[in-house]
């Protein structure tokens, strides 16, 4: 249990103790008296070498000069933002306590809460924040989680458990517009083709720790689905028909408080995926490897636990092999990008690939849709072919006529133009409007 701060000078007592049948045989003793309660209070910890447990008591003595109470000086930050919360938060509404302990919750204790709060970084906290934005936060979200661990790394600062405030991050601002400008354009993240794919899996296998294959089954995967990450993780045997080949998407597995959870989709909503030839026999040896049970997970790390993309891209060193290939821009979430898109070329129809995507909006399919030269170049020739089957002789003319000589019935706006092909010796009159050319 944390106790109340001792006041500035209070005397600590100390001691080492050594005990050789340990794994960390010196065991560092500080001791207190709380001038209020006359209780006595203490804390210790076990070290390797005696030289790390003087060093802790010099720490907790510095720390008890200041007025910090020793405990809190090692404590853990999900810990510290326990016991401290309500003196962090102090002087906000209501409605913004809310959100602010929602994002302690949800990102900032998953995130860095099992760091002690003297170990809290910037650039901890950047990996931090970049993450969050990987996952898609919101703008908001990603603000409201940074301003509750400022305000509590704040209240460290205040106690002299820290000598500056690490949270107090900038630019990532900008980040998260490149984030957003780089979704504005899907279809620029996805990897060129197949043979890309396999490369990159490949390469997270050699790169992990004893070359465990299931690193490049879950990529793989994941690109040939267009599936999150966390969707994934979450698939089980039971979500699998090899008889339609079709994958059933319920849910996602996603870090949370306390660990690991299994939660619905991001959209609520389960949806069906297909699953193409080209992971038909994975899907079957992984179903084979995973038993009878339908509950069994389909996708496992090296030591049968759940993935998450954070535990992907540590295993595999995700960054550096992308960059060693030449992407140096693909995060994890780019390979539902890449099966998207792929999709989209493909000539998978838009309403389509909505629902496998499980988007909400159909302006969010739309990106994936962006034409390349090749589509651009085939939507000219369509309409070539179009106009060729309605083409007079001579091919299709315009006739004009003055403004004033048109009917009140046919009488359009100087800038409403409208087409249509004639016969063949019409010619064009006038100067001031078009209209539809009389048969």
């Amino acid at each position: 249990m944390t106790t109340a701060p001792p006041p500035v000078g209070v005397s600590l007592s100390a001691d080492v103790e050594h005990r050789p049948d340990r794994r960390a045989p010196f065991r560092a003793r500080v001791r207190w008296v709380d001038p209020v309660t006359k209780r006595r209070q203490s804390k210790s910890e076990a070290f390797e070498t005696e030289q790390a447990a003087v060093d802790w008591i010099a720490g907790l003595r510095r720390a008890a000069l200041g007025g910090v109470d020793p405990t809190a000086a090692t404590m853990k930050l999900a810990d510290y933002g326990a016991a401290y919360m309500t003196l962090a938060l102090r002087g906000l509404e209501a409605k913004t306590l809310d959100p602010y302990l929602s994002g302690w919750r949800k990102r900032v204790v998953p995130a860095l809460g099992h760091l002690p709060v003297r170990m809290i970084t910037n650039g901890a906290v950047d990996r931090a924040v970049h993450g969050w934005i990987a996952d898609e936060c919101s703008r908001s979200t990603v603000k409201n989680s940074l301003a509750v661990l400022v305000r509590v790394m704040e209240q460290a600062l205040r106690d002299g458990t820290i000598d500056r405030n690490p949270a107090r991050i900038t630019g990532w601002q900008r980040e998260y517009q490149r984030a957003e400008d780089e979704l504005d354009d899907p279809r620029s993240l996805a990897l060129p083709d197949g043979p890309a794919l396999t490369q990159l899996a490949d390469a997270l296998v050699a790169r992990s720790t004893d070359q465990f294959p299931g690193w490049g089954h879950v990529v793989i995967f994941a690109a040939c689905t267009a599936a999150r990450i966390g969707e994934v993780a979450g698939v089980r045997v039971g979500d699998v028909d090899t008889s339609s080949w079709t994958w059933i998407v319920r849910r996602q597995t996603t870090p949370a408080p306390g660990g690991v959870i299994d939660k619905g989709t991001k959209s609520k909503r389960a949806r069906t995926v297909p699953l193409i030839a080209e992971v038909r026999e994975l899907v079957t040896n992984r179903v084979a490897a995973a038993g009878p049970d339908p509950s069994a997970r389909l996708f496992t790390g090296p030591r049968s636990g759940r993935i998450t993309t954070a535990v992907l891209r540590d295993a595999t060193h995700w960054d550096e092999v992308v960059t060693a290939l030449g992407y140096e821009h693909l995060r994890r979430h780019d390979l539902r990008h890449t099966g998207l898109t792929w999709m989209a070329d493909a000539g998978v129809p838009v309403h389509v690939l909505r629902k496998i995507a499980g988007h909400g909006s159909l302006t969010t399919t739309q990106r994936y849709l962006h034409p390349d030269a090749t589509s651009i170049a085939a939507a000219g020739d369509s309409l070539t072919a179009f106009l060729s089957a309605h083409r007079s002789p001579h091919g299709p003319q315009l006739r004009m006529v003055p403004t004033a000589a048109r009917s009140t019935q046919n009488r359009k706006r100087p800038a409403d133009v409208v087409f249509r092909p004639v016969s063949a010796g019409s010619v064009l009159v006038g100067t001031t409007g078009f209209e539809p050319a009389t048969p």
